[in-house]
């Protein structure tokens, strides 16, 4: 029997010690792109290893392994015999600057980048009430969004953009890889659903080669994919004021080899003004195919229907007195818009060996739109197709570690716009917009091809250098069908192929300090329209903003990374700016007509007030302090040089206070004051320094080991400050109308709802 007993505990023993071949990959969870150098370690034996350029990794140990790398939150798991592992880390929330940017190009962790990037983590998109992308990137340095309505926006970085008379331009914007900007160079990322989007990576300034080099700066939206080997299904329902609802259902799997994500969303605003109702549905999915080691392919898809209504901007007696009226003309023709918006991109990534890859994305989109306005009736319809294809590589040079991609983009935008006459004062009130006889009718091809190349070396441990230089080529090609009002607007104008180099370092000066520089060239090409004189002949002469950009700054953390942050300042110089000049309410042209600078300096500090296992308490500081110049401007006979540039603010600073506890109270508070925005080039008209508090509080519990909920309150614009959330930028007064600069911003709002969630 006592020999038996033996050989039983024998047995148990060697069960339980015995090693064997343990595989797999270190994957992040937010991107789903592979981890490099991560630590595997064996509990029990203490074996371990690291992971290679793959984030794959081999290791001899019992099964219970540990796996780490700063800025992840550290992950145990239980392996078997022969199981090829996927390991998601997760970004440590108080670890920002270890966590790795570029995935898609050259990894690295955001420490060691050359140039000034902020990463807007999935807990900063959910801090509000997320249907609203501007309370989140106002919170970034350097970066403004302004928000006449949900549907109307404008966002800047550094000050670029801020001429740009109606929406987003200037600035580069990727969903995963695929281009969001249009051939006009203009943008929309405000259509997203943000509930879909995992990540918010933002490049300011011209310095991200690899994806264009706008001289604003570059936004990457990251998609959410599912994790393998996961089921998960999510709901959410909320309610607000001005008539706020907002429903998101989410379905997700995972298998061995591959993941489907899911997300529907239905977004309804009454609207704070007349003619300012909102409604939006989105359907997003997301997919991930492994073929093997070394074969990955990525979907992507979008789909947005959208309508809303166009109150417009008011004057300053309207603004000051009923803030909540549509435009006169505007609430009185029913202005909207209504479109539908679709993203298809596929993206298939081979490694050759751990060394070197390629990653090669095929893309399209469409977008209808149909939008009456007091002037006229608005059709557009516009197809892009294109190619984005890299190889990333390794490599030894000189005793150094070189690493490297190469690539380019092709992209091809159709664009059809149609104008009608609005027919509405012919009808009774009430009637709104009628489509009357057609006033134009005008196709464009608006097309470019980037072709780049970027290196990263490291020259010691503390040093490290990039370089990279961009090769852009825009074409514009306008066929005018319309030609009954005699005039003939078709064209072609081809811009000189525009070489934008980039170098950087970056210099460890202790482990509390690291050092940062660059400077950079970038440009804006001018939108179609912008190349058109008002009698709709070509401009021969019109020519893209150009600019090169200087910056120095520190990232820095202290007590063990309780406190950290970043400084940099910089100077951005434009040349050959381009002037607006508007004609008509509906019609303007542009020319080159000066330079400016833009000087700046811009920080962040965040504080880890208390960390224990029960409570974390996390305190934040964001600041721009701007000095945005015309440096030489005169239009016409008049001299704006000295003046600061219209519509960006002298500075913004954003206070903000986040609360986390193990018992699932969490609450957080945001305090933001942005100084006056001038609303012309003459100085005259400003928008007037304004405060806002914003504010959220919550309860998360686990019901069972798969099902949990999230109940929230939350409030904007608690001290109901009265402000102008968007300027209409050098508004002008036709016939005995006084100028409507101003888009009213929502007084004391609050909103509330509840989250479930089921993960198997």
């Amino acid at each position: 029997m006592k020999k038996i007993i033996v050989v039983f505990f024998f047995f148990i023993n060697y069960v339980t010690n015995a090693q064997f071949n343990i595989s797999g990959s270190v994957i992040d969870n937010t991107t789903l792109t592979p981890i490099k150098n991560a630590t595997i370690i064996d509990i029990k034996t203490g074996n371990k290893t690291i992971s290679n350029n793959n984030g794959s990794f081999k290791l001899i140990g019992t099964g219970t392994i540990e796996i780490s790398f700063s800025g992840y939150q550290t992950k145990k798991i239980i392996a078997t015999n022969g199981q090829n592992v996927t390991i998601y880390l997760i970004p440590d929330i108080n670890l920002l600057q270890e966590v790795i940017i570029n995935s898609q190009s050259i990894p690295l962790q955001e420490k060691y980048a050359t140039g000034a990037v902020a990463i807007v983590k999935k807990q900063e998109i959910e801090r509000g009430n997320t249907i609203e992308l501007y309370p989140i990137l106002n919170k970034v340095p350097g970066v403004f969004m302004q928000n006449g309505t949900l549907n109307t926006n404008r966002i800047t970085i550094r000050g670029i953009g801020a001429r740009n008379l109606f929406g987003t331009a200037n600035i580069r914007t990727y969903f995963g890889d695929i281009p969001l900007t249009d051939g006009n160079g203009e943008s929309s990322i405000e259509d997203l659903e943000l509930a879909s989007i995992s990540r918010i990576d933002i490049h300011k300034g011209p310095s991200s080669s690899n994806h264009g080099v706008g001289l604003g700066g570059t936004i990457l939206l990251k998609p959410e994919f599912i994790d393998r080997q996961a089921t998960e299904a999510f709901f959410s329902s909320s309610l607000g004021s001005y008539g706020l609802s907002r429903n998101i259902a989410k379905i997700a799997v995972g298998g061995k080899k591959s993941t489907v994500n899911i997300i529907y969303s239905n977004n309804h605003f009454d609207g704070y003004r007349d003619n300012n109702t909102y409604n939006r549905n989105t359907v997003t999915a997301t997919s991930s195919i492994d073929l093997g080691e070394k074969n990955n392919f990525s979907i992507i898809v979008s789909y947005v229907d959208l309508k809303a209504g166009i109150p417009s901007s008011l004057d300053q007696e309207d603004f000051d007195n009923s803030p909540r009226q549509a435009a006169f003309t505007w609430g009185k023709s029913q202005a909207f818009e209504d479109v539908i918006y679709g993203v298809l991109g596929l993206t298939w990534k081979h490694n050759y060996n751990t060394s070197f890859s390629h990653h090669t994305s095929i893309f399209t989109s469409f977008r209808n739109n149909y939008e009456p306005r007091p002037f006229n009736i608005l059709k557009e319809k516009s197809n892009t197709v294109g190619i984005r294809s890299r190889v990333v590589g390794s490599s030894t040079l000189f005793k150094k570690n070189w690493n490297w991609t190469a690539g380019g983009e092709l992209f091809l935008d159709f664009y059809n716009s149609k104008t009608f006459d609005n027919l509405y004062e012919d009808f009774p009130v009430g009637t709104g917009s009628v489509l009357g006889n057609q006033s134009s009718d005008l196709d464009e091809k608006r097309n470019y091809y980037n072709l780049f190349v970027e290196t990263n070396v490291k020259l010691s441990d503390r040093l490290r250098f990039n370089f990279g230089i961009h090769l852009n080529q825009t074409f514009f090609d306008i066929d005018d069908e319309f030609l009954d009002d005699g005039n003939d607007s078709s064209g072609n104008f081809d811009f000189d192929p525009i070489l934008s180099p980039k170098v950087g370092a970056n210099y460890q000066l202790n482990n509390n300090f690291i050092l940062f520089g660059n400077v950079a060239h970038g440009f804006s090409t001018p939108t179609t329209s912008e190349t058109l004189l008002p009698d709709g002949e070509f401009n021969p002469d019109i020519q893209p903003e150009i600019g090169w950009n200087y910056e120095i700054g520190t990232r820095y953390n202290f007590f063990k990374h309780k406190l950290y942050g970043s400084i940099a300042a910089y100077s951005l110089r434009v040349k050959d700016l381009l002037v607006a000049r508007r004609t008509e309410e509906d019609n303007f042209f542009a020319i080159n007509a000066g330079k400016t600078i833009h000087n700046g300096i811009e920080g962040t500090l965040n504080y880890n007030l208390l960390k224990s296992n029960q409570t974390q308490l996390n305190l934040f500081i964001n600041a721009s302090i701007n000095n945005y110049k015309f440096n030489n401007f005169i239009d016409l006979d008049s001299d704006f040089s000295g003046n600061d540039i219209t519509g960006v603010p002298s500075h913004t600073i954003n206070l903000g206070i986040d609360l986390i506890t193990k018992k699932g109270i969490y609450g957080n508070l945001n305090f933001q004051t942005v100084g006056k925005i001038p609303a012309n080039d003459q100085n005259t008209v400003f928008n007037d320094h304004y405060e806002l508090l914003h504010g959220k509080i919550g309860y998360k519990k686990n019901i069972s080991k798969y099902i949990s909920y999230d109940i929230f309150l939350g409030a904007n614009n608690i001290l109901d400050t009265k402000y102008a959330s968007q300027l209409q930028i050098n508004a002008r007064g036709f016939g005995s109308n006084a100028p409507r600069y101003f888009y009213p911003g929502i007084p004391f709002n609050i909103y509330g709802g509840i989250n479930i969630k089921y993960r198997l």
